[in-house]
């Protein structure tokens, strides 16, 4: 959906940063290019046991609902977005977008989330403590994945009501993490006025910038460190 890209990408945007330190406990699992070979034998990584819960907080203001029209499809879309992380002041972690299409009685929910998470088992996700609902992973980039899960009305319904959406995935130790995202306000965007299409352009150049700001300052820090002594030639 062409829609996806406006406001959904604010998550997209911040990709360089997704795991900058947000959620510690798999991010030490991201796959990288693998290193020059030490002069001996590092320890292994000391991977997370058992389930992890993962609290997170909005890290904008408000739900931000965007319409349009879908050219290709020849339909209007609306979708209900904002992106989380693990405090306010940090980058995003997670972002959340439930798509409304005209006519149809189908929605969409879907989640932008963070690599280094087992693709193949999809994400469960659930309301409160309702029922879970299984969905499934559509597209990776390097530093973020698309996952959606096409539901019912019913679904929508208690996602007003609801308190936490809770997104369940595995992550590559095979252990469930399980994030946890406040649905408080999404009623009132959901069925509310969709944002003015030039506060939404402002909006993304504020965010651009702030995001530009954080990559140079995240850039400055690791030129400041000095860099690991060269391992002794081999006599």
């Amino acid at each position: 959906m062409p829609l996806s890209t406006k406001r959904f990408g604010a998550a997209a945007l911040a990709a360089s940063l997704l795991l900058s330190g947000a959620v510690d406990s798999f991010a030490q699992q991201k796959p990288a290019t693998p290193p020059a070979p030490p002069a001996a034998p590092a320890a292994p990584p000391q991977l997370p046991q058992g389930a992890l819960r993962v609290e997170l907080q909005p890290s904008q203001g408000e739900w931000t609902k965007v319409c349009g029209r879908d050219q290709a499809a020849g339909k209007d879309i609306c979708y209900t977005t904002r992106d989380f992380g693990q405090a306010s002041d940090q980058p995003p972690v997670l972002a959340l977008a439930v798509y409304d299409v005209k006519g149809d009685d189908q929605r969409i929910v879907r989640l932008l989330l963070p690599v280094a998470l087992m693709l193949r088992p999809g994400f469960r996700f659930s309301i409160d403590k309702g029922a879970t609902q299984d969905g499934g992973f559509e597209i990776c980039f390097p530093n973020g994945c698309f996952a959606e899960s096409k539901v019912k009305g019913p679904t929508i319904d208690q996602m007003k009501k609801g308190t936490s959406l809770n997104v369940m995935v595995k992550n590559q130790a095979n252990n469930e993490v399980n994030f946890v995202l406040p649905l408080a306000g999404f009623a009132k965007a959901f069925d509310g006025a969709p944002i003015d299409p030039k506060l939404l352009e402002d909006q993304q150049k504020k965010l651009e910038q702030e995001l530009q700001k954080r990559a140079e300052e995240q850039r400055k820090s690791l030129e400041a460190q000095p860099s690991a002594p060269a391992a002794p030639a081999p006599k």
